[in-house]
Order: C-alpha cells, then structure tokens, then sequence
C-alpha cells in the first residue's frame, strides 16, 4: 500500500482579508494582543499584501520596495510611516482610555 502525501501551501494570512472591516479587525487584534512594534509592522504587512502593494506604497510615498522592508518582520518603520501606511488603506488610528 502506498501512502498518500499531502502537499500545504504556505500560510498567508493576507489571504483571508477580504475588505477594510477584516483587515481593521486583525490590526485591531494585534494590538490588544502584543506591544511588540515588530509584530504591528508586520500586520500592517499582512494587510498591505492583502491589496495592491503597488498602489499602496504610491499612496505612501515609498517605492514597492521600501514599502515591503518597512513592513517585514525585520522592518522598523516610523511612527510617521506607520501613519501614513493606516490612512492610505482607508483606516483611522484612534485611542481610548483603558484605565
């Protein structure tokens, strides 16, 4: 008897955000779940891959590239970068009292 092997594709999140309301969701996950600016990076990365890479980062004011570094697991992205990368997908950055 032979043994069936499975194949996987690798895991994309970007894959599963469909619209603004998905991709505000997951952001909105990240951050209440770790303060690890890394990890926000890459969220923004994530989401950013679930659109037009392109598109985006013309918006920004970045090339492809740079836009794709700053928002890798390895990115460290400004805090201006960060803005200006939530507003050009179509997203507010709020704050709330927690205390």
């Amino acid at each position: 008897m032979s043994k069936a092997t499975e194949v996987f594709s690798p895991y994309d999140g970007a894959d599963y955000l469909k619209d603004l309301e998905d991709a505000a969701a997951y952001l909105e996950a990240v951050l209440e779940e770790s303060d690890d600016p890394a990890m926000v990076a890459q969220a923004l990365g994530t989401i950013a891959r679930s659109g037009n890479v392109s598109e985006l980062a013309r918006r920004v004011g970045m090339s492809r590239e740079g836009l794709y570094k700053a928002l890798s697991a390895d990115g460290n992205p400004s805090f201006a970068t960060f803005v200006k990368v939530v507003k050009a997908l179509g997203l507010r950055l709020r704050f709330e009292a927690v205390a």
